[in-house]
């Protein structure tokens, strides 16, 4: 008998629910990328896909103010835990079972012998069957395109893209160098042109949050009605499993500014590492003393999460940069992204395939970077490249950084931007701090981004117990015992 191993089997993103007699098993893919909720009731464990349907199955629960804490300072609840009690995830590499959770042992860092596994070449050959595989689903396909390096992987691969979709102005560099990748591919482009619809605080959007992420990467949110196709492509995760989004690089401060060196930083603090890439704000610990004694600043609160973290799966990573990835992958903050597309069109999560989630395990560390990945995606198109990310002018990523410092210094030169709006300046236009907190002045001082995870939390778990039991203020300073009834 095979038994759970079965599941190593798999490829994808998936979920997967097996019975068998009177057994019963519900297993994610490797690295969690569905979130399954459960629940133990009087009648027996309940569990679902969304956890407000699965809360109305409990007659009451206490609020998890530590979950609270986690989702307002990082935008990410950690781990099994979420904002309610007696509400818990799927273990991550994990299953669940009609009455206990366990975990598999599918995402453990396992570095190969460089001298039988060539990172490059196996890059680029588990990339092209990746993409292949996934050239059937039906229908009409659409790719979300950016001008940087993931997604046009994808479009250089797969032959029949129909059309590219890219977030901006029109005139923006990023958006018209995303129109010439389209175009060097045969597939048609169109711009989806961000309004006040960009920063969504919707109760529908809020949704795909499952109140444990921030709905701030569900960018396109708004643009829904303007994509139309049957199948949707991205470029989602090849940053992180590909690229080393969460590892830090090396850097040396010069005039207040960070100048990229080679390599990676020789003793990083986990904390600050993985605290920057969860977005945490300085700005909370004038607030966080007088909601929780037991620490003296968020910062403080933060780390004691990390290292319960890092202790808890302490058999999966072998090195301190290991360790950091393997932390950020199990609480990735984009996968509302992810959720969103999948509940409008047949999504195809490139980044999720089995074999590229074991490059990453292969690979060490210092390898896994833009330079690895761009040789290997060059080795499939020479001409890949024709048309350069505009903020990435040069192969060499110094000299894009010390361009990027100039323009930033020097009069009359534009720096570079991104292609969407400022995140500040839309928040004010929108007047959100008058609609989203009349009353809560302490709270207009805050970051826009805390702000917005204020409301994104206030306004799901509202909905998930059915009443406003909640307010901004029970958010950003939990009581110590808070009920609710579902």
């Amino acid at each position: 008998m095979v038994g759970r191993e079965a599941f190593s089997e798999l490829n994808g993103s998936f979920l997967a629910f097996v019975e068998y007699d009177d057994d019963a098993i519900i297993a994610t893919d490797p690295a969690r990328t569905w979130q399954c909720f459960y629940a133990d009731t009087p009648d027996g464990r309940v569990f679902g896909t969304n956890p407000q349907r699965v809360l109305s199955a409990i007659p009451s629960t206490e609020v998890d103010t530590r979950g609270l804490l986690e989702y307002v300072h990082m935008g990410v609840v950690v781990d099994e835990r979420t904002v309610f009690t007696r509400l818990k995830c799927i273990p991550f590499d994990g299953y669940i079972t009609a009455s206990g959770a366990g975990t598999l042992s599918r995402f453990v860092y396992d570095p190969a012998d460089p001298d039988e596994f060539d990172y490059v070449d196996e890059l680029a050959s588990r990339l092209e069957r990746a993409i292949k595989r996934r050239t059937i689903y039906p229908g009409r396909h659409g790719l979300l395109l950016s001008g940087g390096y993931d997604s046009r992987a994808i479009v250089a691969q797969h032959p029949d893209i129909d059309v590219c979709y890219t977030l901006g102005a029109p005139k923006h560099p990023e958006v018209k160098a995303a129109r010439s990748i389209a175009n060097q591919y045969g597939a048609d482009h169109e711009t989806l042109i961000v309004d006040e619809n960009y920063l969504n605080v919707d109760e529908e959007t809020i949704e795909y949050t499952l109140g444990t992420r921030e709905s701030i990467h569900i960018h396109h949110a708004g643009c829904d009605d303007k994509i139309d196709v049957d199948t949707i492509f991205h470029g989602l995760f090849f940053d992180t499993f590909l690229r080393g989004h969460f590892l830090p690089r090396n850097v040396v401060n010069l005039f207040g500014n960070k100048f990229p060196l080679k390599g990676l930083e020789s003793d990083p603090n986990v904390t600050e590492v993985l605290s920057s890439k969860f977005v945490y704000h300085p700005a909370c610990d004038h607030v966080f003393p007088e909601c929780y004694d037991e620490f003296d600043t968020s910062l403080g609160f933060i780390d004691d999460v990390i290292q319960e973290q890092l202790d808890k799966w302490s058999d999966r990573y072998d090195n301190v940069y290991n360790s950091i990835s393997l932390i950020g992958i199990q609480n990735q903050p984009t996968l509302p992204f992810h959720f969103e597309l999948s509940d409008n069109y047949i999504e195809s999560f490139v980044a999720a395939d089995a074999e590229l989630i074991d490059w990453h395990l292969k690979t060490p560390p210092e390898k896994r970077n833009t330079k690895t990945m761009k040789q290997a995606i060059r080795k499939l198109d020479p001409n890949i490249f024709r048309h350069r990310p505009p903020d990435r002018p040069y192969h060499s990523h110094r000299k894009n950084q010390i361009e990027k410092f100039l323009r930033r210094k020097l009069p009359l030169i534009e720096p570079f931007s991104a292609p969407w709006p400022d995140l500040q300046a839309q928040y004010a236009e929108n007047e959100l701090d008058h609609k989203l907190f009349p009353g809560y002045p302490c709270i207009h001082k805050l970051p826009v981004r805390v702000k917005l995870r204020i409301n994104d939390i206030t306004t799901w778990m509202n909905a998930a117990v059915d009443n406003n039991v909640l307010t901004p203020n029970d958010v950003l300073c939990p009581p110590e015992r808070l009920l609710t009834d579902s």
